[in-house]
């Protein structure tokens, strides 16, 4: 099946979890914000309603760099904020690892391969490596 990018989704989420240390309701927020442009306060506060409760979600991506301001407020305009470089990188890297490139398996480009982590990490990066060896397989197959 050609269209099956969501595949993996369940792993690369995990992974870009893990890497970047944010939450569901976080990765959720810069995946909808992505393709907003500029957004001001009330259209983040519309989409977060649908997550889980997190009262200070909003100004920890904007202390930690996931949302810059885009424009101050000044008088009755309001502020406007756009995602951060560092945010559009990781939405890149999701589509990227959704159409096909590999998951890192080395301790620099992926924390759930150092020594001492949790089981679940341990399942996790033995899924990976599978998945790797899955997609490289796929894209040696010659075209029909």
């Amino acid at each position: 099946m050609n269209n099956d990018y969501l595949k993996y989704w369940r792993v690369i989420r995990y992974f870009i979890k893990a890497k970047y240390n944010l939450s569901q309701g976080d990765l959720d927020v810069i995946l909808f914000l992505n393709s907003e442009g500029y957004f001001g306060k009330a259209k983040f506060d519309e989409f977060d309603e649908l997550l889980s409760w997190d009262k200070g979600r909003f100004k920890r991506l904007l202390r930690d760099g996931w949302i810059q301001v885009f424009r101050k407020r000044c008088g009755p305009t309001k502020t406007v904020y756009v995602l951060s470089y560092k945010s559009k990188r990781v939405c890149t890297s999701i589509y990227n690892k959704l159409s096909g490139e590999e998951i890192p398996t080395s301790l620099s480009g992926n924390p759930m391969f150092a020594k001492n982590v949790k089981y679940t990490d341990k399942v996790y990066r033995n899924f990976i490596k599978e998945m790797n060896a899955a997609t490289r397989q796929q894209q040696h197959r010659a075209p029909e």
